[in-house]
């Protein structure tokens, strides 16, 4: 999306601002972009290499945005360029300055609202969630971009990525300033902070859940993980950092970060911000949080699983630093609720509790587990599968999980991709015992209707891996398949 209001800036400015030989040009460019697809007349056409070495080139589409009307590109030049009726601006290295160059057009618009980064293995979009909406609550005009899509105020876009590339993250802040937005949180993923597709965007807080390991097809190893998502918390981008220290990448965090910050603990009163104390109930938790100044916080949380008493912990506080008053946070607490494909739960009047979860790493499996065993007092039956064309080493650590955490485990299938569903599910069971509860199922629906079919009054079955998605990749073909409706299928037919 964009602004409605109509920006321009000259050709001699722009490259004025990239450091590149002004060419005299009065050229008027009226929009940045690097889609062809969503070129407008007047756009600058931003055509880089790929994410990936599999990636075309864009400079394959520029004869599609010339159609569309684009008036100028820019491109790195390590493509070959056929001759074009425009100008064409060649910058080395230039994936590190499109975020900058597209928050100048639209004149920084992050730096207009009250504008807040969380990054992390897992919690981003919870905390992220309970942040706007606790925003919400106090009347604050407020948005949200991450896994869920964009949130501009009232209105709900669906999105690609869990952070936007630099030319559209920028657009769409703007877009958010224009309409007077006054606060905006947005998932910060560690592969937008490789690429560069935050660059540009001021944070006035930016917050770290934890680290464990994903994405490793991505950036080798956990070292360059972890440095990938240090870079949030430096001058570069951030005025303040949120922290939470149970880990020993918060804590190793903590001793490197150059700007100040705010401690968070589950579990040490001398953090900053901590949980006093937590007492479960069937729906939720009774809580009371201790904040900066001696904040005392106390209500009802209705969220199940002490992840969540974490994302929550980091939400309030963000809350309180921004503006919004403790004593709202505990009337209005119980309002807060969870997001949808987040342990939500699949109810259509069966006698057992039967639960969706986006879990897909080998820590998120392990605690949405965990936090069910807690709740459950009968059996376990969990389906899980692993992602194709993504980090193979997690495979079997996320079996051995699935094993270790549930009475029944069915290995299935998630988002094959171009992979061999057969040799993804050979991998997630290598090294492991299966025990004679287990169960190897390819198909993802059979192995939900299987898990149905386990279940007595009690029990619980729980499908993970894919949550809030409502498609099944395979082969370069995206079909239609929402865990939740499989789910609330198997249980109807199964009565």
């Amino acid at each position: 999306m964009r602004p409605i209001t109509p920006v321009s800036q000259s050709l001699n400015d722009i490259e004025a601002f990239l450091g590149l030989e002004v060419s005299g040009s009065n050229l008027l460019i009226t929009g940045i972009t690097a889609h062809s697809g969503e070129v407008l007349p007047g756009d600058l056409f931003i055509a880089l290499s790929g994410a990936t070495p599999q990636s075309r080139h864009g400079a394959e589409f520029i004869a599609e945005a010339l159609s569309a009307g684009a008036v100028a590109v820019l491109t790195d030049g390590k493509n070959e360029l056929s001759s074009t009726r425009v100008p064409v601006l060649i910058l080395n290295s230039a994936e590190r300055f499109i975020g900058d160059l597209t928050s100048w057009f639209y004149g920084h618009p992050s730096r207009q609202m009250v504008t807040v980064g969380i990054t992390g293995t897992n919690g981003k979009t919870t905390t992220a969630s309970l942040l706007h909406q606790l925003w919400t609550l106090s009347d604050r005009e407020a948005g949200f971009i991450g896994t869920l899509g964009i949130d501009l105020g009232a209105e709900h876009f669906s999105g690609t990525h869990t952070t936007p590339d630099a030319t559209s993250l920028q657009s769409t802040l703007g877009a958010m300033a224009e309409r007077h937005l006054t606060h905006v949180v947005m998932e910060v993923s560690s592969h937008a902070l490789a690429q560069h597709r935050a660059s540009g965007t001021r944070f006035s807080m930016v917050g770290f859940t934890h680290l464990s390991q994903d994405h490793l097809d991505f950036h080798g190893d956990m070292e360059s993980y972890f440095q990938a998502k240090a870079r949030l918390f430096t001058l570069e981008y951030a005025d303040l950092a949120f922290i939470n220290i149970d880990s020993s990448y918060g804590v190793r965090l903590l001793e490197s970060v150059s700007i100040p910050v705010v401690t968070l603990s589950h579990y040490d009163p001398k953090a900053n911000w901590h949980i006093v104390h937590s007492h479960p109930t069937d729906s939720g938790y009774d809580i009371a949080i201790r904040g900066l100044g001696g904040i005392l916080i106390e209500g009802f949380l209705p969220l199940i699983g002490r992840h969540n008493l974490e994302n929550a912990l980091m939400a309030i506080a963000m809350a309180v630093e921004s503006g919004v008053d403790p004593l709202l946070i505990s009337s209005r607490m119980r309002e807060l609720r969870g997001v949808p494909g987040r342990l939500e739960m699949i109810d259509v009047g069966q006698d057992f509790t039967a639960v969706v979860d986006f879990a897909h790493s080998p820590s998120s499996v392990e605690a949405v587990l965990q936090t069910l065993r807690e709740i459950t007092p009968g059996k376990i039956i969990a389906v899980l599968g692993c992602g194709g064309d993504r980090d193979r080493t997690k495979r079997p650590l996320m079996g051995s999980a699935l094993l270790s955490y549930s009475d029944h485990a069915i290995f299935t299938s998630d988002n094959p991709r171009s992979e061999d569903p057969t040799e993804i599910l050979r991998e997630m069971t290598s090294g492991i015992a299966l025990l004679p509860t287990s169960l190897v199922q390819i198909d993802r629906r059979a192995a939900i209707t299987r898990a149905v079919s386990l279940a007595m009054p009690g029990d619980c079955v729980v499908v993970l891996g894919k949550g809030h998605e409502v498609g099944q990749e395979i082969k370069g073909t995206k079909h239609p398949f929402d865990d939740r409706i499989e789910l609330a299928r198997a249980i109807g037919g199964s009565k």
